[in-house]
């Protein structure tokens, strides 16, 4: 375990050494590129007007989405009405997504556990 924590560190310090030498060329390169996306001069009264719009464009996108999702669970049911006509290739496609749903899960889970296995630390 100890030798692991040695190459993460080591890993870790390779990584910040790149981002210390490299970082802000990248970072001048990519405001360069999307200055036109940049609001001058970045005021309170902008942010704060920033912040509205992209909450009132969420809001507004509310019943597109729900038309969507009611497209996609009549086209559900719909598939669960005619389940005879199902095919094998979409049953499998169908429980190759479920079993990836479920490693993102227990992925999920190991790293809220702090990368172990059999619980959580003390």
């Amino acid at each position: 375990m100890a030798s692991k924590l040695i190459q993460v560190q080591s890993k870790a310090c390779e990584a910040s050494k790149f981002v210390a030498k490299h970082g802000t060329s990248y970072y001048r390169q990519l405001l360069e590129k999307n200055k036109h996306y940049i609001q001058e001069p970045a005021t309170v009264d902008k942010c704060q007007e920033l912040s509205k719009q992209l909450l009132y464009t969420r809001l507004a996108s509310i019943p597109g989405r729900c038309d969507t999702f009611r497209k996609e669970l009549d086209y559900a049911k719909n598939l669960w009405k005619n389940r005879t006509d199902l095919k094998v290739e979409d049953a499998g496609m169908a429980a190759l997504f479920g079993l990836e749903c479920f490693a993102w899960y227990c992925a999920g889970e190991i790293i809220g556990r702090g990368f172990t296995f059999t619980g959580y630390y003390p």
